[in-house]
């Protein structure tokens, strides 16, 4: 029986607070196949030094490197915050299947918040978007990350 979208939302917010407790922001994504999580990862730019290290990159190449194939036709990515324009065209390039995302991303979002990537005339594919899964949950760990850091500074 393939997980629930709320059971994966569950591991990808389980991977965000890895991020948290890094001090990174808590985003967290998990990637299925045949109904089988193969890859989980969580945002850490900062800890990486590297730019690209968020948590959908992250857990694409987990993936890619899991099955041997860069290509992961048809598989789920579920991520706790919508994907940037960097990792929708990464999503695309991998032929995701479909992407579950918790909350919306009114500054970045890119698949219905800032931009709509999949309507670029020109893309050589799409994926099915389903959004709002634990979006209450997903949205409060980042507001209390936010209000949290601010606190601090």
């Amino acid at each position: 029986m393939d997980p629930s979208y709320e059971e994966l939302m569950q591991a990808a917010l389980d991977e965000a607070r890895r991020a948290e407790a890094l001090g990174e922001v808590p985003v967290g994504a998990v990637l299925t196949m045949d109904g089988t999580i193969v890859a989980r990862g969580f945002n850490h730019p900062i800890a990486a030094h590297d730019p690209t290290a968020h948590a959908e990159i992250v857990v694409l190449r987990a993936a890619a490197q899991a099955v041997g194939n860069y290509r992961l036709t048809g598989a789920t990515l579920c991520v706790t915050v919508e994907p940037c324009l960097m990792c929708v065209g990464a999503l695309v390039h991998a032929r995701i299947g479909t992407v579950v995302y918790g909350a919306p991303e009114p500054k970045t979002g890119a698949l219905v918040s800032a931009v709509r990537a999949l309507e670029i005339p020109g893309l050589n594919h799409r994926f099915e978007v389903v959004g709002g899964v634990r979006e209450g949950e997903c949205r409060a760990l980042l507001q209390a990350f936010f209000k949290e850091r601010r606190g601090r500074v």
